[in-house]
């Protein structure tokens, strides 16, 4: 198609109507106009010819005085040609010129069939359908712009947008920014998101909403440590089973921005994309820019959001099948104090308590001894390796488990092999180098033949050694990472190279798995994870931190790939000390590891811990393939959260004591998510009891028998316990 196919005004007139996963999308095409969506929220029933017109004729703002003289739609691209004021869904411009364009729709297909001249699920002009794929074509012929929007509902209700924009003129065209986006209703008027930094990952914060917009913007060439991760809208007091709420995220690795605006006459959108640093929506004469994947939830509670966001996951092809090794990491474990010995060892220690995945981390190549020196050098060192890492490996594959290896394929020490060979490949804005971060520098992987460089020494190392696991780290932000000749820009070129090179190595080695770290929690989104296989929540592995840091990253990922180890004590990053039983109740919620030298241990220590591996192994199925819920508790003191089997025959619940409660009862816990009539009995589970100290309740020695009813909506008292301990429960239904 080019900008010359565009066609007149009123040439597509028509209503599509989507509904799955307790979600409708109801989508407007008329007058050449680009899609608007009538409603998106609650399922509103079957859709004619009358009571559609009906339902968009009830949506339109009328004339508030000394504004355009025409009804002002709102697109999922919004447009300035169409009246609207707010941010416009494309900015950009020919050096100025054709700053405002206005697209016509060209043609529209659903599932890949023509909707225009389809019948199937036709009333009148209105197509429903149950989910499915919506492809929007459109063109500025003025302008010389060609416009693709992809709007799909999934079978889990979550909509998911994006929009590519190509250049059909003869000169360049610079993209600025491309959002595509949702409208929200008035009465959804606080706002939640995240925040954090390092070890502190996915702090929820809200806010009230007004007129203008809330805007968070990340720059650090990553996903980030402190990301709004999700932004979140609803009327203000929701929280994780109650609340009409609305949710945006943006699935992309680099710079991106989640906003929602709310403008004078009445209207609110969220919308979300990559944020393009200048020059980076360059389009030539032919190319195209697309923007990343901007994902919808809708839902009454938090919880129902996340839910739809984990069915999402699951449904992927490429989600994970095969269970979900417990992993052992050595990283807390030895430090860069790698030997052939030790770490011998330690792999017969993992495998005595159940460990199926042993990790080597950071530390095993070129003159990597600290984390100055070494990074990008990606051969093993004949000092701490002589016999190469064959014998560790064979062990560990002898033992019955897999084999990981750490990398950090992006970045470079300068002091180095690679940065001294080649210092062109190191991403910079000037002359000289941007500040360095952890001691090191960005490799340029835009740059063909350092792409080819590290593929190669990636795949030399895969193609030796049978490893079945990569730990892909980021342990700096993008500072200053400007690429080519010229030192343009270079974020979106990184962020692109990088899928690139996972999607290639994935190719090459069907069956590798890689875990997506970034100083841990720093590269978690949904772009990232079209390719990985879990992602590591945080570097800190307090349980205390973990168990929020774990409960929020659920917002968005199932627990099946959130990382959370079992960890030393006193905790490495925080200094707190905590029991066995409190440590392994938290990691027992998301991907199960280790990290720490067990070999220290003592007898009954490893004992529990070859006990907790046993419970989750047990349990795994249930706690990576059931549904979750997080509980609104009635004291602050404490958290907790569950997850419940879809035929809801049992569930598993972690009730954690955060802080001395305010009360010498911590009243009564509800536990939702079960069948209301079933009979359920109620225990708690032995292993969180050991070095529990406090007062029973009376129906902790012989557990209780209540309904699903009774449980969710009256609950019972809890066992008294002390700050910074966890509970577990179990329901078990007695049919």
């Amino acid at each position: 198609m080019t900008a010359g196919d565009a066609v007149s005004a009123g040439s597509v007139d028509l209503g599509i109507a989507l509904e799955a996963g307790g979600v409708a999308l109801v989508l407007d095409i008329r007058d050449g106009g680009l899609p608007v969506v009538v409603h998106w929220g609650a399922p509103c029933g079957p859709l004619d010819d009358a009571s559609f017109e009906a339902l968009a004729l009830a949506g339109v703002f009328p004339d508030a005085g000394s504004e355009v003289d025409a009804v002002v739609p709102v697109s999922v691209l919004p447009e300035l040609a169409r009246g609207w004021n707010g941010t416009p869904g494309i900015s950009g411009s020919r050096d100025g010129a054709h700053w405002s364009p206005l697209f016509r729709v060209t043609a529209v297909a659903i599932d890949g069939v023509d909707a225009a001249g389809s019948s199937a699920g036709r009333r009148g002009r209105v197509l429903s359908a149950g989910p499915a794929a919506v492809r929007v074509e459109a063109a500025d012929a003025e302008a010389g712009l060609v416009l693709v929007l992809e709007i799909e509902l999934t079978g889990s209700g979550v909509v998911r947008m994006r929009a590519a924009v190509r250049n059909a003129a003869g000169d360049v065209y610079r993209v600025d920014e491309l959002l595509p986006s949702l409208p929200v209703p008035l009465e959804a008027d606080e706002a939640l998101d995240f925040a954090g930094r390092w070890a502190v990952e996915r702090v929820p914060q809200r806010r009230r909403l007004g007129v203008g917009a809330h805007r968070r913007e990340n720059r650090r060439g990553r996903t980030g440590l402190g990301a709004a991760m999700a932004l979140i809208v609803g009327r203000h007091g929701f929280d994780f089973s109650s609340g009409e709420v609305w949710g945006i995220h943006v699935g992309w690795s680099g710079n991106h921005v989640h906003q929602v605006e709310r403008v004078a006459e009445g209207r609110q959108v969220l919308a979300g994309g990559e944020l393009l640093l200048p020059g980076e929506g360059r389009l030539a004469p032919g190319e195209e820019y697309t923007s990343p994947w901007l994902y919808g939830f809708y839902g009454w509670g938090l919880d129902a959001l996340a839910v739809q966001s984990h069915r999402m996951m699951r449904a992927r092809p490429q989600h994970p099948r095969t269970v979900r090794p417990v992993t052992l990491n050595v990283w807390e474990a030895v430090y860069f104090a790698q030997n052939a010995k030790d770490l011998i060892e330690l792999a017969d220690a993992a495998a005595a308590v159940g460990v199926e995945r042993f990790v080597l981390d950071d530390g095993w190549f070129g003159a990597r001894r600290d984390d100055h020196a070494g990074l990008g050098d990606w051969t093993v060192s004949a000092d701490v390796w002589p016999q190469g890492l064959h014998p560790l490996v064979d062990h560990v594959r002898g033992l019955g488990m897999q084999f990981g290896l750490w990398v950090e394929p992006e970045m470079v020490n300068p002091d180095s092999d690679l940065a001294r060979a080649h210092p062109e490949w190191i991403m910079s804005a000037r002359g000289e180098w941007p500040l360095t971060g952890r001691n090191q520098q960005v490799l340029d992987l835009a740059n063909p033949d350092c792409y080819a460089h590290i593929r190669n020494a990636l795949l030399a190392l895969l193609d030796e050694y049978d490893i079945a696991y990569l730990k892909w780290d980021h342990n700096r932000d993008l500072v200053e990472a400007g690429t080519g000749p010229r030192r343009t820009p270079g974020v979106h070129g990184q962020t692109a190279a990088f899928y690139r090179l996972v999607d290639e190595l994935k190719q090459r080695h069907p069956g590798l798995e890689i875990e997506s770290c970034s100083s841990g929690g720093g590269r978690v989104d949904l772009g990232v994870l079209e390719r990985t296989d879990r992602v590591w929540g945080s570097d800190d592995n307090d349980p205390l931190e973990r168990q929020r840091i774990n409960a929020w990253t659920a917002q968005l990922i199932p627990p099946e790939l959130i990382g959370a180890h079992i960890a030393s004590a006193p905790s490495h990053v925080t200094g707190r000390s905590h029991t066995l039983s409190f440590r392994a109740s938290v990691a027992l919620f998301g991907h199960l590891g280790v990290e720490a030298d067990i070999r220290g241990w003592t007898e009954d220590e490893r004992a529990q811990l070859a006990d907790w591996i046993a419970l989750h192994k047990r349990e795994r199925d249930l706690l990576h393939g059931g549904t979750m819920v997080r509980v609104d508790v009635p004291d602050p003191a404490f958290a907790m959260q569950g997850v419940v089997a879809e035929d809801r025959s049992r569930a598993l619940y972690l009730c954690t004591a955060l802080t001395a409660a305010t009360t010498a009862s911590s009243g009564r816990f509800r536990l939702p998510g079960l069948e209301d009539e079933r009979r359920y009995r109620v225990e708690i589970e032995p292993l969180s009891l050991r070095g529990l100290h406090g007062n029973p309740a009376p129906w902790q020695k012989d557990g209780i028998v209540l309904t699903g009813r009774m449980l969710a909506r009256v609950g019972l008292v809890m066992p008294s316990v002390h700050p910074e301990t966890a509970l577990i429960l179990r329901a078990t239904a007695l049919d």
